[in-house]
């Protein structure tokens, strides 16, 4: 039997929570990964009574909750506070949008994630950092080695905290290593790691569909992190082999504009080589839920979800107990 899948419900938070309920069943899923936004999982409402009534409600459609991701609180943490962040926040979190505050109060709201996972009867919290960092990118003017370990400094000054209270709670935190995170790629998640001493409740949401358009290879990403890879997400990603008008930085274009180097697609439609992935994750032993997150911009969102759970389902398959030429010894 393969590992369960999974909608992550982030894509969806138009939508009240039991009509995606109502479709993942209808589109084959086992399961949903709950986005902490819309009405999915309200991180200052869960208490043990509105834990119990998500439960009940996922029970209805025998679905199941192996984690819940709340990425956009968890961005305001190190990042360098604009106004972009006051349209992903809660208005309580963002205050009166002084930057220290945001990140105070953000910090705290993840903290807050971590005890109501864990109400909920859930072990894993998925989310993204921010980074104060990620506009030295590239280094013009130039960097000096000092402003990017400061850098990080910063950022585990910031996340030990959180770190701290999810080890108590026996609550792990999944990074998306990610562009505009203070991981973005193989080198960066080894320094992130370093940063905050390998904390044991620090670990990544392993999502392919960022690396391999930055060159990044997400195979080899798996073994590096063996024992880090908390939770996967199974997203696509096209890129181009000639060169195109908006390259890897995107041109300041939307997704799903003609003339981009890369985008996202649905499962099995882009250039990831997904048999290899589940080749690697049965390697490290991974037996956790293959969580689709489902993006492309140039496809109906019933008819992708559809198809990519049943895409992820035929590709995934459990490793073998036994070597193939052991019988030739009988």
């Amino acid at each position: 039997m393969g590992r369960p899948v999974t909608l992550f419900t982030g894509q969806w938070a138009d939508l009240p929570l039991e009509k995606v309920c109502q479709k993942a069943k209808s589109f084959g899923y086992d399961g949903l990964e709950l986005a902490c936004w819309g009405n999915h999982f309200e991180v200052n409402k869960a208490n043990d009574a509105y834990c119990r009534a998500k439960r009940k409600l996922l029970d209805k459609y025998g679905l199941k909750v192996f984690s819940i991701s709340n990425h956009l609180v968890g961005q305001a943490v190190a990042d360098r506070i604009d106004d972009r962040h006051k349209s992903i926040l809660p208005d309580y979190v963002w205050g009166d949008g002084n930057p220290e505050g945001v990140r105070k109060r953000a910090a705290e709201e993840m903290i807050k994630t971590g005890e109501a996972a864990k109400r909920l009867g859930v072990s894993i919290v998925n989310g993204f950092t921010g980074s104060p960092i990620w506009h030295m990118v590239y280094s013009f003017p130039p960097n000096t080695p000092k402003m990017i370990e400061d850098g990080f400094k910063e950022f585990a000054k910031r996340w030990k905290p959180i770190l701290d209270a999810y080890k108590k709670l026996g609550i792990r935190f999944g990074l998306e290593v990610h562009p505009t995170e203070i991981a973005f790629d193989i080198a960066s998640a080894k320094r992130a790691l370093k940063a905050v001493n390998n904390h044991p409740a620090f670990g990544f949401n392993y999502d392919p569909s960022h690396f391999g358009y930055q060159g990044v290879d997400y195979v080899k990403f798996i073994h590096t992190f063996s024992d880090r890879i908390f939770h996967v997400h199974m997203k696509d990603a096209a890129w181009s082999d000639v060169p195109t008008e908006a390259g890897v930085f995107g041109g300041h274009t939307d997704f799903g504009s003609n003339g981009r180097y890369w985008d996202f697609r649905s499962p099995g439609r882009g250039n990831v080589n997904f048999e290899e992935i589940i080749r690697a994750l049965n390697r490290i032993g991974y037996k956790g839920p293959l969580s689709v997150e489902w993006e492309d911009s140039g496809m109906d969102r019933e008819h992708g979800a559809k198809e990519a759970c049943q895409f992820i389902k035929a590709v995934d398959f459990a490793p073998s107990d036994i070597a193939f030429d052991s019988a030739f010894e009988k």
